[in-house]
């Protein structure tokens, strides 16, 4: 069935609103009809995200419908006394979503646990565990622009969905050929039924106290949190209200919160899309900031899981922006060096591990290497970052409970990615900006004790370890037309391998989606990890490259690392590998 059928269906059939159907026939260009029909919303690394509006390849009541009555299929093939959690954050939509699944998991038999209003993702994680659920559900599109929804599937150890229950469970979705399978009953019947549950402020509570109990230095904290200002924004999204309470509880008394961005709105009135790695997020916070005289500059996305951190410069006093491989650094950085002075690593610091992804710093190594830790190096996406908590577990069990790096059996200290998401501690298996700026402030807090300010620290790292720099180039191709494009340029790379990239000799490349790595020296060796549409370059002198097409936008993803003996060099390095591996991927 090609997309005009598609349009014609949902235009005629009578299992489709009025209100959808009136959206339709006012449709008059055909790109955009085209664009709506050509494919299903698919699951990528953050699930299922789309623009709102009726049709296949949008979110709206039926598409999201479909993925609840899949979903509910699975349950119900595992169990027969599942349920499962659901939150949602701000964005247009996501409250109703976020019930009509519940209702849909109801009509199926399966008890349906909703927040009252809306919640962080990483709360959701740790709820599913918490509540002994079999699977979660979180709406949002997480930074993406306010046209954006989505709908994150989260398993019984609070991670995200990963192979093989991605593969499965969207298996069961594609088999719903007919959206009038989709089961619903009312609210009313589904608490009379026992399987329609609210719930809210018992699962707050215990979710802060599990981040509390994270705190290395409370003693530090009584003398110098009252003395950390801070600027918060959370973007009108989930984060405004967790946030604030563990700072208030923690003794945080100077924080500031950016007015046009704190109550929740779909809108994002105040920005083009609320995304902390965008600068122009801060324009509002950084100008509070300076009334304010603010230490630290803090915003969370909507749905709370990505932070995005300014912090003085203790020389000029002026606001220096982080990136988020520096901030995850940082933080990595203090909670490795505060657990070790304390006696919380492991005996053997080679059974604890930090847990990194391909596109983030290299740096990485160089600080488990202080520590003595293992590194665990992922596929892009968080969710292999929990995943790897679930399998350091496991691995635990198997081994009657003892560590042993030699059988997987690691305690987890650290995760991070470069996209401006972390994890301390394993109350949830997602990033979480809730306890990174619970971190970070207690950071703040740390140095402000010896006398200098996060950037200070920094600078301290970078001296420390060496110069480590990131950068991340996107192309935003949409429609049809932009998916083949994007392909072509995968293909491209494939059958084009470059001897070098910005002057730095290529020592071997990565392909992940044959899971293989072609050595310069004309070696080959298999890739252990998923399958993924993937492309990594290693370079000479810790420099390296990667390419992707993103698994929730229209884009695909240049990512850049080098290590410099100063930024000037470091910089350099990078635009060099930039301009050559995009010119290769456009060049027919």
């Amino acid at each position: 069935m090609d997309y005009r059928d598609e349009f014609r269906k949902w235009c005629e059939s009578p299992v489709f609103d009025q209100n959808t159907k009136a959206e339709l026939l006012a449709l008059t260009d055909e790109k955009e009809i085209e664009d709506r029909f050509y494919k299903q919303l698919t699951f990528g690394t953050g699930g299922l995200r789309g623009v709102i509006g009726a049709g296949t390849n949008r979110m709206n009541v039926y598409t999201v419908g479909k993925a609840t009555q899949g979903l509910a299929n699975f349950i119900q093939k595992q169990t027969k006394n599942g349920s499962v959690v659901i939150a949602y954050d701000s964005r247009k939509m996501s409250k109703e979503f976020a019930l009509d699944s519940a209702l849909i998991l109801a009509a199926n038999g399966i008890k349906a646990y909703l927040f009252e209003g809306l919640r962080p993702t990483p709360e959701l994680s740790f709820a599913v565990r918490e509540l002994k659920a079999i699977a979660g559900i979180v709406i949002t599109a997480s930074h993406n622009p306010p046209q954006y929804n989505g709908y994150k599937v989260y398993w019984s150890d609070g991670g995200q969905i990963v192979p093989p229950y991605d593969k499965l469970i969207i298996s069961e979705v594609n088999a719903i050929g007919d959206y009038a399978a989709i089961k619903r009953i009312g609210e009313k019947e589904a608490k009379q039924k026992g399987l329609f549950r609210l719930i809210g402020e018992e699962i707050d509570a215990k979710y802060l106290a599990e981040l509390k109990k994270l705190v290395l230095n409370s003693e530090l904290l009584r003398e110098f949190a009252g003395k950390i200002k801070i600027v918060y924004t959370p973007l009108n999204g989930s984060g405004n209200i967790p946030v604030r309470r563990v700072l208030k509880e923690l003794g945080f008394a100077q924080v500031f919160v950016v007015p046009e961005q704190e109550a929740p709105d779909g809108n994002f009135p105040t920005l083009e899309f609320p995304n902390p790695e965008d600068k122009k997020a801060f324009s509002y916070a950084l100008a509070l900031a300076k009334k304010a005289d603010a230490d630290l500059v803090l915003a969370t996305d909507p749905d709370a899981d990505r932070l995005g951190v300014y912090a003085k410069d203790g020389a000029t006093g002026e606001y220096m922006p982080f990136t988020g491989n520096m901030s995850g650094l940082l933080i990595a950085e203090y909670e490795l060096s505060q657990r070790r002075e304390k006696g919380l690593l492991p005996s053997d610091p080679r059974n604890g591990a930090l847990v990194t992804t391909v596109v983030s710093s290299k740096m990485a190594y160089d600080i488990a290497s202080e520590y003595g830790l293992t590194v665990k190096e992922v596929l892009t996406g968080f969710k292999y970052i929990g995943e790897q908590i679930k399998l350091f577990e496991e691995a635990k069990t198997n081994n009657g409970g003892k560590l042993d790096a030699t059988k997987g059996a690691l305690e987890y200290e650290f995760g991070y990615e470069e996209s401006y998401g972390c994890l301390v501690g394993t109350h949830a298996r997602d990033k979480d900006a809730v306890v990174a700026v619970m971190k970070l402030c207690e950071a703040a807090a740390f140095y402000r004790a010896q006398g200098f300010t996060l950037w200070d620290q920094m600078q301290n790292i970078y001296r420390k370890y060496g110069y480590y720099l990131e950068d991340l180039e996107s192309i935003t191709l949409k429609g049809a037309d932009g998916a083949k494009q994007i392909q072509t340029m995968m293909e491209r790379l494939r059958g084009n391998p470059p001897e070098q990239l910005g002057g730095l000799k290529v020592l071997a490349v990565r392909d992940y989606l044959t899971s293989l790595c072609k050595k310069g020296d004309g070696s080959e060796e298999n890739i252990l990890l998923p399958k993924s549409d993937v492309l990594y370059y290693e370079l000479q002198d810790n420099g390296w490259c990667c390419v992707r097409p993103s698994g929730t936008e229209p884009k695909i993803k240049f990512y850049f690392g080098v290590k410099g003996t100063d930024r000037k060099e470091a910089e350099k390095r990078v635009r060099g590998i930039r301009e050559n591996i995009i010119l290769l991927a456009k060049t027919e």
